[in-house]
């Protein structure tokens, strides 16, 4: 790494999670460049909307969104963090240009489909080049893997029956991901070590989530990331996730109009389809929700894990869902830049920094409760 080159890049900082990326590197201390395609977004979100910028090592970056320029970017750091969605649209570049600038790569993203492209197109690349490529570093997925990674030490567990919570509205960026995502991507559980699709007209399910008397509504979210890292563990051979937002209005109106997208755009190419389903969700969500409070902002993440003779039950209480991926990205960075990943190529938080590890972190900034682990041999 250069001397005078910032070790970490958020790109995307101008963003929700970005800024949220960024208010915990300056908390954990470490300087990082805030890439974007608007150096004037960028400049005007970090001084209003990360707390203590002023104190914090940072420049901005205004760079295009190719792989020439994000890799002259790039040469240098250690780290990108990346925030950019939909990331089976926008994140090859971003990817590339780490492997050409011999950078870890982390990401936010929630599309099962690019983190099979990642595991299948460049997972032997980055590992051959002794680099981590960790997708979904983020609550809606890592959260959940502790409680299932915290339920698999007990042996014998084979299958995992995961549910994840949250209070809240997504950002302008996740109802664009949620959208494009449902609509042109296939979604996936594992049964026997094998990618199964989910019924794309299976609706909305119903599930008893601990701590609450109401029936929660749920859906699968295009899979999520579980299944993918789940894959190669050889204590796994079942997973499957289901999600959800508190608010049941919300929750019954996403079905609806997802199914109403996927009508309006069909016949359409690629392209087409995309601009289509961009503008769709912008008239539903055209404006950054408000930052998040900890009394409002509540999680949930449940994992039943099952095996022929034993039964293991985890709960993880939380709040504020987006700092979760906040803190998690900048804790990521920190480590990086101090020793190297558990796992290199593709893996999971879990695999690449333990999931003690990234438990003690989320405890130790207040954002979930110890976890509430029954075991039933």
């Amino acid at each position: 790494m250069s001397s005078n080159k910032k070790p970490v890049v958020v790109y995307g900082a101008s963003g929700y999670t970005g800024r949220l990326v960024c208010e915990y590197l300056r908390e954990y201390g470490i300087p990082f460049i805030a890439a974007g395609r608007s150096g004037e977004n960028l400049h005007a979100a970090m001084r209003a909307h990360v707390p203590g910028i002023e104190t914090a090592s940072y420049e901005v970056a205004e760079v295009p969104h190719t792989v020439e320029a994000l890799t002259t970017l790039f040469k240098g750091a250690s780290v990108v963090l990346n925030t950019v969605g939909p990331f089976a649209r926008f994140g090859h570049e971003v990817v590339q240009a780490c492997l050409a600038s011999q950078c870890h790569y982390t990401d936010t993203t929630g599309e099962q489909d690019w983190l099979i492209t990642l595991d299948q197109e460049y997972g032997a690349r980055f590992a051959a080049a002794g680099l981590l490529l960790s997708p979904g570093l983020a609550h809606m997925y890592t959260t959940g893997e502790i409680a299932a990674q915290l339920c698999l030490e007990t042996p014998g567990l084979d299958t995992l029956d995961i549910a994840v919570f949250w209070g809240g509205s997504p950002t302008i960026a996740s109802t664009q991901t949620i959208l494009v995502n449902a609509a042109m991507a296939k979604a996936y559980h594992l049964v026997q070590n094998e990618y199964v699709e989910h019924q794309p007209d299976a609706g909305l399910y119903s599930l008893n989530l601990p701590g609450q008397h109401e029936a929660a509504l749920a859906l699968p979210w295009g899979g999520t990331s579980h299944p993918v890292w789940f894959k190669r563990d050889p204590r796994v051979a079942n997973v499957k996730v289901l999600g959800g937002v508190f608010n049941k209005g919300l929750m019954q109106a996403v079905p609806q109009i997802v199914a109403a997208a996927i009508q309006a755009t069909e016949g359409m190419d690629a392209d087409q389809r995309y601009a289509a389903l961009a503008k769709t969700a912008s008239e539903v969500m055209n404006s950054m929700p408000p930052r998040e409070n900890p009394r409002l902002n509540k999680s949930v993440d449940s994992v039943h894990a099952s095996g022929p003779l034993a039964r293991a039950h985890c709960v993880i209480y939380g709040n504020c869902n987006y700092k979760q991926t906040g803190l998690l990205q900048a804790f990521a960075a920190a480590s990086l830049l101090q020793q190297a990943p558990r796992r290199a190529g593709f893996a999971s938080g879990c695999q690449a920094f333990g999931h003690h590890e990234l438990l003690g972190a989320l405890r130790s900034f207040g954002l979930v409760q110890p976890p509430v682990l029954t075991v039933h041999r």
